[in-house]
């Protein structure tokens, strides 16, 4: 784990131990930033996992739509800035950096082309006056898709829940425990299932998407039963997703704060329930921008200030 020291913290600009309270400003990379638009990133689709060539207009368009979203929310957006060293994945912000009340942790993927996007959120976020905190370094591999903070209660807040799995390392989750625990910070892992294999895209957030303080939606049946009875004990009450919907990432629903909800229009099943359980839900489209990635409204997004 490398830190980096930080200038004083300047809590207007940023923060990071809530994933529910009210969106205020967040990192997007869209598809064009992301080289969707290059013949030569394009023809890499299969080695990144996706399901098909990417279609360039329709996923800028889809991008386009949750951004529009966003900003109805409340939300400043802030485009990443372009590099050579993106890949196809790019798009899919929250991985690289984790938002912490102490500035950005950048990740160290465990895909490896991934590895750069963490190094360039944290240079570029710097301009906006958001610290590097500290980098995961090798052996160590983390994914932001695969952290929790839990805050179902003020104890809570300093609670970090970590998927331990083919992205997100043992060494990984130690360096983590390492850096917050003399923060105040409590880290726990959390075993995920083998599921589709190591080249597919499992994360805990794709299990899990917290909801508000209380609530959590859920794809139940692939969590480990230690995670259930952790977070039941921490008095979250669960939704189910339709399982019918667990392939076009129903699970992966992206709280905007004051019971609203961001969602893909595709999961209308799993929509209803929500709504039927007291949430707001908005939805954009995310046929070739979400589902032939695997990545959702979350994973879309890097959150760097809640209220």
């Amino acid at each position: 784990m490398e830190v980096t020291p930080a200038d004083p913290i300047t809590t207007a600009q940023f923060n990071g131990h809530s994933m529910v309270g009210s969106l205020q400003r967040v990192l997007v990379c869209s598809p064009r930033t992301a080289g969707w638009n290059r013949p030569e990133y394009v023809a890499r689709w299969r080695d990144l996992g996706f399901h098909h060539a990417p279609d360039f207009a329709t996923a800028q368009a889809q991008h386009d739509a949750l951004c529009r979203e966003l900003a109805a929310a409340g939300a400043e957006i802030i485009e990443l800035a372009p590099a050579p060293e993106l890949s196809l994945d790019a798009v899919y912000a929250h991985d690289a950096s984790l938002s912490t009340d102490f500035g950005l942790i950048v990740m160290r993927p465990g895909k490896p082309n991934r590895i750069f996007e963490g190094q360039h959120q944290g240079a570029f976020c710097l301009r906006f006056g958001i610290p590097t905190l500290a980098k995961i370094i090798a052996p160590g591999a983390t994914e932001a898709g695969d952290i929790l903070w839990l805050a179902s209660t003020s104890h809570d807040a300093n609670t970090l829940l970590v998927g331990h799995g083919y992205r997100t390392s043992a060494a990984g989750i130690q360096q983590l425990h390492d850096l917050l625990a003399p923060k105040g910070v409590e880290v726990l892992s959390a075993p995920l299932p083998y599921g589709p294999g190591p080249s597919a895209c499992l994360h805990l957030m794709s299990l899990i998407s917290l909801l508000d303080e209380h609530t959590a939606l859920v794809d139940l049946p692939w969590l480990a039963v230690e995670t259930v009875e952790l977070l039941k004990s921490r008095g979250y009450r669960f939704i189910e997703i339709d399982p019918s919907e667990r392939d076009t990432l129903a699970c992966n629903v992206l709280a905007l704060g004051g019971k609203r909800l961001l969602a893909l229009e595709e999961n209308s099943k799993t929509n209803a329930r929500l709504r039927a359980a007291g949430f707001d839900v908005r939805t954009f489209p995310g046929s070739e921008l979400c589902i032939n990635g695997s990545g959702g409204p979350t994973c879309l997004t890097r959150p760097l200030l809640r209220g």
